[in-house]
């Protein structure tokens, strides 16, 4: 890989969120040229996985993305954690038909205020589900669960209710609502060796945490359980590999979380190439687009000490690979 790859010539990014998601108001990464094209090496600041990171951001450019099973990819909004007007308008301009609410955050009320506001944003026939991100105890979450279900008329799945597997197990032996694990997937030193039957109806897979769009192929084949792809707020390169995966699973029964690129107040592409949500779906490619030079120039990180510290990760991820 690295006689393939120029690793010092990596351009780093930073993109301006247009509100805070994730905790994140600007989006950093970089972007790796491989000889068949490009990817997006962009780890969140607490990832530690750094080497699946950079296997992902390499795939496309040498071994390239798996064969797809279908040519696009229904999509499912994401709403942060915003006050409930926000989220109503985010939810009501997606032309999305299912919404997956960040909860957990705050208190109850504000929760149960959230998906209120996204169920009207939505429309008749909306879908909803949850993500809490590991933030509950198992009581609070069978409670929380308990009423979110009713507010929404129904969720459609809640996502990582608690941070352990142990904990997922407990709480879905007493709700209704069917469990997702997320996080507990891509924090694990073993993705592909976890045995989640007890914990969980659906798998929650993203690309950059699980080492690519073939890496993860093979997490959701071992796991068995129907799977969501979802995003970590990458650019239109990056967000390429997630639909790859979506694009290639053999059955999806769900709406994909992929539908984040306008959180940001820009993007590495041209405006024609931005993976922007049309009708609730999003394409699949066989390869993400070139960046454009005037976008490169126009998010170019300058800082030098910050220019350090994501060459400082990379070169940590290329001499652990």
């Amino acid at each position: 890989m690295q006689t393939l790859i120029d690793f010092d010539r990596a351009p780093v990014f930073a993109i301006p969120t247009i509100e805070p998601v994730g905790g994140l108001t600007v989006r950093e990464g970089m972007l790796i040229e491989g000889p068949q094209g490009w990817g997006e090496f962009s780890p969140l600041p607490h990832e530690g996985a750094l080497t699946r990171w950079l296997t992902s951001a390499t795939e496309p450019g040498t071994v390239g993305w798996p064969d797809p099973v279908r040519g696009r990819v229904p999509i499912a909004i994401t709403i942060p954690a915003v006050d409930a007007a926000r989220a109503r308008e985010i939810a009501a301009a997606s032309g999305c038909r299912t919404a997956a609410v960040e909860v957990g955050v705050g208190g109850l009320a504000e929760d149960l205020e959230r998906v209120r506001a996204v169920r009207d944003g939505l429309g008749a026939g909306g879908v909803l589900r949850c993500d809490a991100k590991g933030r509950w105890d198992p009581d609070t979450a069978v409670a929380a669960i308990a009423a979110l279900d009713r507010v929404t008329g129904g969720l459609e799945f809640v996502t990582q209710p608690c941070p352990t597997v142990d904990e997922l197990a407990q709480v879905r032996r007493r709700v209704d609502v069917p469990v997702a694990v997320g996080e507990s997937i891509r924090e694990s030193d073993d993705p592909m060796g976890l045995r989640l039957g007890e914990a969980a109806d659906i798998a929650v897979l993203a690309t950059g945490p699980l080492g690519g769009a073939r890496r993860a192929l093979r997490v959701a084949e071992s796991c068995g359980l129907p799977c969501v792809v979802t995003s970590t707020l990458e650019t239109t390169i990056g967000l390429g590999a997630g639909l790859a995966l979506a694009g290639a699973l053999p059955e999806l029964a769900f709406a994909c979380e992929l539908g984040t690129r306008g959180f940001l107040a820009g993007d590495v592409v041209a405006d024609s190439r931005s993976l922007v949500t049309v009708d609730g779906y999003l394409p699949v490619a066989p390869m993400p687009p070139a960046p454009q030079l005037d976008r490169l120039e126009r998010y170019a990180v300058t800082d030098p000490a910050r220019l350090a510290w994501w060459r400082e990760r990379l070169q940590r991820a290329i001499s652990a690979s």
